[in-house]
C-alpha cells in the first residue's frame, strides 16, 4: 500500500507555512517600524531557540554554548558588511589588520559565512566537549561562551575590543529574518523526523543503551552540535544586522539564559514549544516594559522599578516548573496534538 503524499497533517503544515509567508509580506509592508522590529527580534530568536532545542532538548545534551556561537556569527557578519573606511574610522584602540579591511561581501554570503565558521568551530570542539556528560558538559560549554567573549574584548585588531563594531548595515528585515526562521524550522524538523533525529532521541533517552544498539553516539552528538551552531551563527549575523551595533557585553551568559527559559517554557524536545516559548518570552518582554515604569495601582502611585518585568517572567518560569514541568508542549509537536484528536474520533 502506497503512502499518501498529501496527508491531512502535511496539508495543515503546508497551509501554516503559506500563511506565515503571507503574514511576513503583509507585516513588512503594512506594520509600523516598532512592530516590525519586535517581529524581527521574535523571528531571530525562533531560529536561535529551535536550533538550541536540537542539541539540548532533542539530543539531551545540557549545553550552555549559544552565546559563544551567536557572538561569532554577529562579528563575522559585521566584519564582512562594514566597509573599510567605516572600520578605519571606528577602530580606536588598535588599527584593524589589513586582511580585516579586505574582507567584504554582501549580506547573504556574510550570513552563510557566519553559520559555516560557527559550525566548523563546533566540529573542532566536538571531541573535547563530548568526552564529558551532564553537568561537566554544561561547565565546559559555559566556559566556551566566556572564552569567546574574552577573546572579543582582547582582540581589538579584529573586533575593536570592548568598543565593539558600529554602523553595521541594517540589512535585517522580515523577509530575511522570517524567511530564515521558516527555513530553519523546516530544516531542523526534517532532521528530527529522519533516522538521525531518531538516533538523537535515543541518545537523549539512554546513551548507553543507544551505544549498545550500535548507534555512534559521538557522531550523532557532533551532528546535533554542529547543526545547532550553524543556525546560531546565522541568527547572530541577523541580530548584528538588526541592532547595527555590537559589543562583547551583548553576548553575556544572559543571552544563553534567555534561550534556556524559552525552550524550557515551551517544552524541551518540542520544536513547536520552542516557537511558542519564543513568542511568549520575546514579545511578552517587549510589551511588558510598562512594569519597569511608574504605575498607578488602585490609586497608589508606584515609582519606576527597572527589571520588574524580568522578576515577573522569573515567577512565571517558577510557576511553570512547579505545576507544568514539561512546559507548554512537553515533547509534543503540533501534528501530535492533531493525531490525538484524530485517534479519539
Amino acid at each position: 500500500m502506497k503512502e499518501k503524499i498529501f496527508t491531512r497533517e502535511r496539508l495543515i503544515s503546508l497551509s501554516i507555512i503559506i500563511t506565515a509567508m503571507w503574514f511576513i509580506n503583509f507585516a513588512q509592508t503594512n506594520f509600523d517600524e516598532y512592530t516590525i522590529r519586535i517581529l524581527n527580534n521574535v523571528a531571530i530568536f525562533i531560529i536561535l531557540a529551535v536550533s538550541y532545542n536540537l542539541i539540548n532538548g532533542i539530543t539531551g545534551q545540557f549545553s550552555l554554548e549559544p552565546n559563544g556561537f551567536i557572538a561569532i556569527g554577529a562579528y563575522v557578519t559585521a566584519i564582512l558588511t562594514v566597509d573599510a573606511d567605516g572600520m578605519l574610522y571606528q577602530y580606536d584602540i588598535e588599527d584593524p589588520y589589513p586582511w580585516i579591511l579586505a574582507l567584504q561581501s554582501d549580506f547573504g554570503f556574510a550570513l552563510f559565512c557566519s553559520g559555516t565558521i560557527s559550525a566548523l568551530l563546533a566540529l573542532s570542539l566536538a571531541f573535547p566537549v563530548f568526552r564529558v556528560r551532564g553537568d561537566y558538559l554544561a561547565i565546559v560549554t559555559l566556559g566556551f561562551g566566556f572564552i569567546i567573549r574574552i577573546l572579543a574584548i582582547n582582540s581589538p585588531e579584529i573586533t575593536n575590543g570592548s568598543l565593539g563594531i558600529n554602523d553595521i548595515p541594517e540589512a535585517s528585515n522580515l523577509y530575511w529574518t522570517g524567511g530564515l526562521a521558516i527555513a530553519s524550522v523546516l530544516g531542523i524538523t526534517n532532521i528530527i523526523y529522519s533516522k538521525f533525529g531518531r538516533a538523537m532521541k535515543a541518545v537523549r533517552d539512554d546513551e548507553d543503551a543507544a551505544t549498545a544498539m550500535g548507534i555512534n553516539t559521538f557522531k550523532i552528538k557532533t551532528m546535533a552540535f554542529t547543526t545547532s551552531a550553524f543556525f546560531e551563527g546565522v541568527g547572530g549575523g541577523l541580530l548584528a544586522a538588526l541592532l547595527t551595533s555590537i559589543s562583547p557585553d551583548l553576548f553575556s551568559f544572559f543571552l544563553t539564559f534567555q534561550l534556556l527559559i524559552i525552550i524550557v517554557l515551551g517544552g524541551l524536545g518540542s520544536t513547536t514549544g520552542a516557537i511558542i516559548g519564543t513568542v511568549f518570552v520575546m514579545a511578552g518582554l517587549e510589551y511588558a516594559r510598562f512594569l519597569d515604569e511608574p504605575m498607578n495601582l488602585f490609586g497608589f502611585e508606584t515609582e519606576a522599578m527597572p527589571g520588574m518585568r524580568m522578576v515577573v517572567f522569573s515567577l512565571i518560569l517558577i510557576f511553570v516548573m512547579l505545576f507544568a514541568r514539561e512546559g507548554f508542549m512537553g515533547k509534543r509537536e503540533f501534528t501530535d496534538l492533531f493525531k490525538k484528536k484524530k485517534a479519539k474520533k
